[in-house]
């Protein structure tokens, strides 16, 4: 009886060893097309009996897809002899399900290999499908931007993220982290995670328009580019007073990691919109501890100082902005408003005359810099100055009445 209850186990234990595929992965292996597989992928994936099973179901989506690639890529070959040699016929091939297909492979491969890397039921880590697939998959990248830019002149603004994105999101896949790219670095990454971003944000997906704009922040060919989209899409989420502090705490960490002058400014700006001066000033006087007579710090200081009513402060920061740029018509114009602030206060006749002459050479040297007033509204101020000190009828006044009516 000992005997045969050993045999017994030992038969239960031999047929749990070899056990088959399960129901549900035979019938996937079974699909004859893409879009079936994928369906019961889908359906039925909580089904399947292992993470084995699972990558081998995701590998037969990447077969499938692939069976598509290779089909169009023959034709897409042949065209391109033809035309070099000029010989034979060029043939036309289905390009958005050429397109398509790449991104279905992409997609499922990176499923594939996701449950590949995935411990088996000893344990251990022992993936059927990763080199594989990382050899035949890496290369279809590149057609995914032209893939994108196709949906982009469609305003097919789904299929432009999806391309663009997928292109992204695979450019780190653990898939193709063996891929040696120090001989090939991928240089259209930069620009495709910035495009992908602002592509993300007009389908209104602000997690990966956040993801994918930091990817483009780390090229330095398109950080500039990327970094004010960066500060754009935290702005976009304004929607309350907390919404504000939030997006100056993410300023506050953008500024500790990007210290140039866009993100200062926008930084200084949204403390001033949100009127926490103490917090402002200290942003500034920070700012002109490490970068010594920094123009815009100075200059927005003094603006802040304009603002509040504190004119002596604001003229004599003004004053130092003109130190570090002397071309900016607009501080010309504060100062000379400042001064003129200051002279409307002034009781004595005499006194009052003298002070709005103070202030007459900053409001022509704005004038003198910005005739147009495309930058800077000098006219008036200028106005109220040659009509204190010339008087109404000078001929000086007059054009300027005229030039602000």
């Amino acid at each position: 009886m000992k005997k045969l209850m050993m045999a017994a186990l030992m038969l239960l234990s031999t047929s749990a060893a070899f056990a088959g595929d399960s129901d549900a992965l035979k019938a996937i292996l079974k699909a004859k097309t893409y879009d079936e597989c994928s369906a019961l992928v889908k359906s039925s994936l909580s089904s399947l009996a292992s993470n084995a099973e699972k990558a081998k179901a995701y590998n037969k989506l990447v077969d499938l897809a692939m069976q598509k690639v290779s089909k169009e890529q023959s034709t897409i070959n042949a065209n391109q002899m033809a035309t070099q040699f000029k010989q034979g016929k060029v043939e036309p091939y289905d390009t958005v399900g050429f397109y398509t297909a790449c991104r279905n492979a992409l997609e499922a491969g990176l499923e594939c290999d996701k449950y590949d890397q995935m411990p088996n039921e000893k344990g251990k880590v022992s993936p059927k499908f990763h080199k594989s697939n990382q050899d035949r998959l890496y290369g279809l990248r590149l057609n995914l931007i032209n893939a994108g830019q196709e949906a982009g002149n469609k305003n097919d603004k789904n299929g432009a993220l999806a391309n663009y994105g997928m292109y992204v999101e695979s450019a780190t896949a653990p898939l193709f982290k063996e891929v040696d790219r120090t001989k090939n670095p991928d240089q259209y990454l930069g620009e495709v995670a910035r495009v992908a971003a602002v592509y993300a944000y007009q389908n209104g997906k602000m997690d990966l328009a956040d993801k994918y704009v930091d990817v483009a922040m780390q090229d330095t060919a398109t950080y500039k580019d990327a970094l004010n989209l960066k500060l754009y899409l935290a702005s976009q989420q304004l929607k309350s007073h907390e919404d504000s502090l939030n997006y100056v705490n993410k300023i506050a960490d953008i500024y500790a990691k990007n210290k140039t002058v866009e993100v200062f400014s926008q930084y200084a700006s949204m403390l001033s919109a949100l009127k926490l001066s103490d917090k402002f000033y200290a942003l500034c006087d920070q700012r002109l501890a490490e970068v010594p007579g920094d123009y815009t710090a100075t200059a927005l200081k003094g603006q802040q100082e304009m603002n509040e009513g504190k004119m002596d402060a604001a003229i004599a920061d003004f004053k130092k902005a003109i130190e570090a740029k002397k071309d900016e018509p607009i501080i010309y114009t504060y100062i000379g408003f400042c001064i003129n602030s200051k002279a409307a206060q002034i009781q004595d006749a005499a006194a009052q005359k003298k002070a709005f002459q103070e202030g007459i050479p900053y409001l022509e040297k704005a004038k003198e810099l910005d005739p147009k007033r495309e930058k800077a509204n000098w006219s008036y101020p200028l106005y109220q100055s040659y009509y204190v000190v010339y008087g109404a009828n000078d001929p000086r006044t007059k054009e300027l009445e005229s030039m602000n009516k």
